[in-house]
């Protein structure tokens, strides 16, 4: 009879099936019973080397968990719904539900989370670049996905992430294109004629982000100090169904077949028709009964330095009082139709404004002052910064005023003009080259201011007699 063999120790054998099998020894399970995890390979050696690798894992204390692995669909749901929703904020949160509805599920949802290969995630990413999705926007597919294997990974879920070991698109940085001093003066011009004139003020001359301005409440704004308080924004989420059962609830919406070549219903539609319903559809929450947490929402901005307090320059206050004083002969004229919500910018009947409707006008305006097309954050944000350095601030005042929390990110929204650089290249070269001196113009007509000698005064006085 052989001895026992020592706990933990593993074991192989040859097999009836012609495979050579391996038991490894973890531990124990959640229910107390002992987790031995098998293995099998055609060889011997081959056997031997998945058993000690297994081993090695086990000593290191970074063995997968006992169990079978879900899918990386399920993962990614299981990721979104009870982790990623307790850090992320609301639009990011919608933003990593889209692409996880959108790309990551149809791309490799069905592997298994332990089966996922490096290929399988190359694979995907240049099915998107061919679809025509943009490099930044793969990139931010592979951000995702790799955080959500990375929680895996640190829960020994899988044994490695893979997503590590892919290289996502390079992305070109989107260069910064804001109104010069000329432009940003003609852009509110032609907002001065409109009655959301202070909204383009602030935004423009003070670099706010649309959010911040919209969600501006008078009950933050001390005229007395001149000081704004940026304790909110206004943001639109997605809303999200009330109900038991989703799929149910917008079945009256859902489509399943693509709009004809010439469809008229979706005409209207910027982004073109809709795309067909998945069979498991679950979306058209807005018009669910019991629909939550969406519409226009007040919510924290992004970091605890956007809430600093910011400077408004003298000169705009008294265009803040004649605000006030339209918006309170709005209120009067409104009568019981005033909804209020205490913004500094709102709609004749107290609503705040919508953000849809406010970047339209800004488009608007840009035809009007003669500009071309260009980004909101273009014109503001990156316009503020890039004037507040040309008029000589120096980078952490701007920091500052941008309530940025690295001056390298100031940098970026800085952007350097060309006649600026030609001007102190001009003062560059100077320094190294002087200019050469001016020709000596030689002595003058007048008498008293000629310093010539003895002899040339003689001859002038003989010619003279």
């Amino acid at each position: 009879m052989s001895p026992r063999k020592p706990n933990m120790e593993s074991s192989f054998y040859l097999g009836a099936d012609g495979w050579w099998h391996g038991r490894v020894t973890m531990g124990v399970k959640n229910d107390g019973s002992p987790d031995r995890r098998h293995r099998r390979a055609k060889t011997e050696p081959g056997i031997k080397s998945k058993v000690r690798e297994l081993e090695r894992l086990r000593d290191q204390g970074r063995a997968p968990a006992a169990g079978r692995k879900p899918t990386v669909a399920k993962w990614m749901e299981t990721y979104l719904t009870d982790i990623a929703s307790l850090k992320l904020k609301p639009r990011s949160l919608d933003d990593y539900w889209s692409k996880t509805r959108n790309d990551i599920i149809p791309g490799v949802g069905q592997h298994r989370i332990d089966k996922l290969q490096p290929e399988h995630l190359e694979r995907m990413y240049r099915a998107l670049l061919d679809a025509g999705h943009a490099p930044s926007h793969v990139v931010k597919v592979h951000r995702i996905l790799s955080r959500a294997l990375k929680i895996a990974h640190r829960r020994r879920i899988i044994g490695e992430n893979v997503a590590t070991l892919v290289d996502p698109p390079s992305v070109d940085e989107t260069e910064a294109n804001p109104f010069t001093q000329e432009e940003a003066k003609a852009f509110l011009e032609a907002a001065a004629k409109r009655p959301s004139f202070m909204r383009w003020i602030v935004g423009v001359g003070m670099g706010f982000r649309q959010g911040e301005t919209l969600g501006l409440r008078w009950q933050y704004v001390d005229l007395e100090a001149e000081l704004f308080h940026p304790k909110w924004q206004l943001q639109r989420l997605t809303w999200r169904h009330g109900c038991d059962d989703p799929h149910t609830c917008g079945a009256r919406l859902h489509r399943f077949r693509p709009c004809p070549p010439n469809c008229t219903t979706h005409e209207g539609y910027k982004r073109g028709c809709p795309k067909p319903c998945t069979k498991t559809c679950t979306k058209h929450a807005s018009a669910c009964p019991a629909r939550k947490e969406g519409g226009l929402v007040f919510t924290r901005p992004k970091t605890k330095k956007s809430q600093n307090a910011v400077p408004i320059p003298p000169v705009f206050i008294p265009f803040l009082h004649d605000h006030k004083a339209q918006q309170d002969e709005m209120r009067a004229a409104a009568a019981e139709l005033w909804q209020e919500h205490d913004v500094v910018f709102s709609r004749p009947d107290g609503r705040p404004l919508d953000p849809r409707a406010d970047y339209e006008e800004f488009k608007e305006l840009l035809v009007e002052a003669g500009i071309d097309d260009r980004r909101l954050y273009d014109g503001s944000r990156h316009t503020a910064g890039t004037i507040l350095n040309e008029l000589g601030v120096d980078m952490p005042t701007i920091m500052e005023i941008l309530r940025h929390t690295q001056i390298s990110q100031t940098r970026r929204y800085v952007k350097g003009r060309s006649h600026l650089s030609k001007d102190a290249m001009r003062r560059m070269g100077e320094f190294f080259v002087p200019s050469p001196a001016k020709p000596d113009p030689g002595p003058t007509e007048t008498r008293t201011e000629t310093s010539d000698t003895r002899a040339a005064r003689a001859r002038r006085r003989r010619r003279i007699q």
